[in-house]
């Protein structure tokens, strides 16, 4: 289709800030240089705000001004560049994705097959030349050569052929324009060495360079197609529909977008969770593991917050919306990993850069290598051998393979870890790290409260309590009711504001609230603090019995004190900065073993303290939750945020982590050191592969078939070496810092 007959405009949806937002699956994308060329191409058009190339998935996100840009003015530009687009949609573009990979497949199969069956009459050529071989013989092994190299080079090479074909025709050059030359005048002079009844031939060359360039982009695009599965497993999730309850109590089905916030839904048993909101009838199982990373099912009951994605067991809820589609937390989570999987480091750039200065400099040495061999006396034909040698062994597949390889395996071990990048940069920084400084409340500690001593209430007072605290909109009553395991209130309650409910039950008072309001002394309130520091405290009490007093508080996340152990031993300083009272803070830092700790702290201070570590030569990693974090955690060296975390720290945030737990922050940072170290290689073996490789290949020491297998050996060595993230690296994150 031409790209003009469609109407481009219909795929158009608002962004920021009065901008428009569309998203292309991008035809003929190979490698970083493809990237670099789109994004530089589209950056040049008036509007544009933002064009983002995600390579794992080949979708182009752009964002423009549509008063200086047409969305048909886009897309003719990607195919003026030499790209083909359609509008991005994940079951197509999966469709599309595997047949590449078939396709990549077939033609490795047959370049392998036929590029053994070269190789054996090779052989005999070789070993031929050095014995008794006559030169029939020699000339009939050299045309069944030709027989089986031509067509198997017209067919393993077209994903090569037709990148370097378009990037041509588009006037530019990428890493498969020096391929198809090396190919070409491979087979092309091996052809007139066949006429000529030369000795040698290097069809084997030819066909043996594309089986291992073949290899390499099948294990590079298997190795993409693993973590493009995560994005696929997270939008399966999303439901399109919701059973909506309207206003006569009727439920009606209806498209997901028409559902808003504080309309009612009805989840049936085993459905999942259309949007996030909260229980307002009814009791079930959820199994939310896409947000406390637990496969253990969650009981929900009235008041309990559900998360769209999360799969309801075998009750039936009514559900007030507080977010629908768009806005829900497995949008955000969806939204993360696709910055995940497209982050673009300091790393990548320069990459990028050396790669695309890489092809001008590629068919440079190879013609500077031609011409010097020429003066230096060599016959035309040796000296264009050399010369197609040089070119195939410098080219700079492994350069760029590089960094991405490592980027798409570490986001993806990092989603695998519960941790989604917000930052192209956060693996950098996150390895620099040397000080963690963590807030408590929600971040250390779980955000609800919980009951800290059941055994002085009895069954019966407990659930007394429980039903009444159903009636009751204080933060610590949810605490109540989900120790009680309360589900139906009392019809009559009465508040006394700032103070407690109450209601009549049996013919007796029924008090909840603050001690005072239940007739508490001071006295036992402080020697409950004692017993539990920190602590906040609520009374209820029936009829003329005592009032009891229940001590409630936020509870550490269930690993804080192994990671925290962790982590220190792993070297780094830990700190708490909490804007909470002086007792809850020193409670937990006592509780995890931590000496550095402060309370109290207003956002400027805590942004003044960053400054401090920040001078000392600290790398701070911040991790908070709050509102008040965002300052925070937007001024240190990097940051991470709970998933579960308001919006505002999110954004704020270099990386958000999902779960219960805080192994994901402690997984992010051995995951960071680990990738950089990989990155840091990488670049290395492309450098050094390099500096050893064309002198030698320039000295004509090196034969076509031999770079071919060079300059193979260098792109797998790379995308292994990124593969090794996935198994670990011999326990060296335990390394101290």
């Amino acid at each position: 289709m031409n790209v003009h007959a469609r109407d481009w405009d219909a795929f158009v949806t608002p962004a920021e800030e009065g901008a428009v937002h569309m998203d292309l699956a991008v035809e003929g994308i190979t490698c970083a240089a493809c990237m670099g060329e789109i994004e530089r191409g589209l950056s040049r058009l008036p509007g544009i705000r933002k064009a983002r190339v995600n390579l794992t998935s080949q979708r182009l996100a752009v964002d423009w001004d549509t008063g200086q840009t047409g969305a048909d003015e886009i897309v003719a530009e990607l195919s003026r560049l030499g790209y083909t687009a359609h509008p991005f949609d994940p079951a197509s573009q999966k469709d599309r994705q595997d047949q590449t990979g078939k396709n990549l497949l077939r033609c490795m199969a047959v370049a392998g097959f036929a590029g053994m069956n070269i190789m054996l009459l090779s052989v005999s050529v070789w070993s031929g030349n050095a014995t008794d071989i006559t030169p029939e013989t020699r000339d009939f092994f050299h045309w069944l050569s030709a027989l089986i190299a031509l067509p198997t080079v017209a067919y393993s090479g077209r994903p090569f052929f037709k990148s370097a074909f378009t990037a041509l025709r588009a006037g530019r050059l990428n890493m498969d324009v020096p391929i198809v030359i090396g190919v070409t005048l491979a087979v092309g002079l091996s052809l007139i060495q066949t006429m000529q009844h030369q000795h040698h031939a290097y069809f084997e060359s030819a066909v043996m360079l594309l089986f291992f360039l073949l290899v390499g982009r099948y294990l590079d695009h298997n190795m993409r197609g693993r973590t493009r599965s995560f994005a696929e497993n997270i939008a399966a999730l999303k439901a399109e529909v919701a059973a909506r309850i309207g206003a006569d109590g009727s439920v009606r089905e209806v498209p997901l977008s028409k559902i808003e916030s504080g309309d009612m839904v009805l989840v049936m048993a085993g459905d999942r969770v259309p949007v996030d909101g909260v229980v307002v009838d009814g009791r079930s199982e959820i199994d939310q593991s896409l947000v406390t990373g637990e496969t253990v099912l969650h009981p929900v009951g009235k008041g309990t917050q559900v998360y769209a994605g999360t799969l309801n067991g075998d009750g039936t809820l009514k559900v007030r919306v507080s977010a629908a589609t768009g806005a829900t937390l497995l949008d955000e989570v969806n939204r993360l990993l696709e910055t995940a999987t497209q982050a673009k480091s300091l790393y990548v750039r320069l990459a990028d850069r050396a790669a695309q200065l890489y092809a001008p400099i590629v068919h440079g040495a190879a013609a500077v290598t031609f011409a010097g061999w020429m003066l230096a006396g060599a016959d035309w034909q040796p000296a264009l051998v050399i010369a197609i040698s040089v070119l195939i062994i410098t080219c700079p597949c492994a350069l760029g393979l590089a960094v991405p390889a490592v980027q798409v395996v570490a986001s993806g071990q990092l989603f695998k870890s519960g941790v989604l990048l917000n930052s192209g940069d956060a693996i950098e920084r996150l390895s620099d790290v040397d000080t963690i400084v963590f807030d408590k409340t929600g971040t250390l500690t779980t955000a609800e409260p919980c009951l800290l001593d059941k055994a002085q209430l009895s069954d019966e007072l407990l659930a007394l309590a429980g039903r009444l605290a159903l009636s009751s909109r204080h933060p610590l009553s949810s605490a109540l009711v989900k120790a009680s395991g309360a589900l139906r209130p009392f019809g009559s309650v009465s508040e006394t504001p700032g103070a407690g409910i109450e209601t009549t039950v049996d013919g007796f008072a029924l008090r909840l609230g603050s001690p005072a309001f239940c007739g508490v002394p001071d006295a036992e309130i402080g020697a409950l603090l004692m017993m539990h520091p920190g602590a906040s405290v609520i009374a209820v009490k029936h009829g003329a019995e005592p009032a009891v007093l229940l001590p409630l508080r936020q509870s550490l996340r269930q690993d804080a004190v192994a990671v925290m152990r962790e982590l220190s031993g792993l070297g780094y300083q830990l700190e708490i900065l909490s804007g909470d009272r002086e007792g809850a803070v020193r409670a937990v830092a006592d509780e995890l073993g931590l000496a550095n700790w402060q309370a109290e702290v207003k956002p400027g201070d805590k942004i003044a303290h960053l400054e401090v570590l920040k001078q000392q030569g600290r790398k701070v990693l911040m991790v908070g939750d709050g509102l008040n974090d965002a300052p925070a955690l937007a001024g240190a060296h990097v940051s991470l945020s709970p998933v579960t975390a308001v919006h505002l720290s999110q954004a704020a945030a270099d990386a958000v982590f999902l779960g219960d737990k805080l192994q994901p922050v402690a997984d992010a940072l051995q995951i960071s050191r680990r990738a950089r170290r990989a990155i840091e290689q990488n670049l290395w073996i492309s450098a050094l592969y390099n500096v050893v490789a064309v002198p030698i290949a320039v000295a004509g020491l090196v034969t076509p078939l031999m770079a071919a297998v060079a300059m193979s050996a260098s792109s797998i060595a790379v995308t292994a070496n990124a593969l090794r993230l996935r198994w670990g690296d011999g326990g060296s994150t335990r390394t101290e810092l």
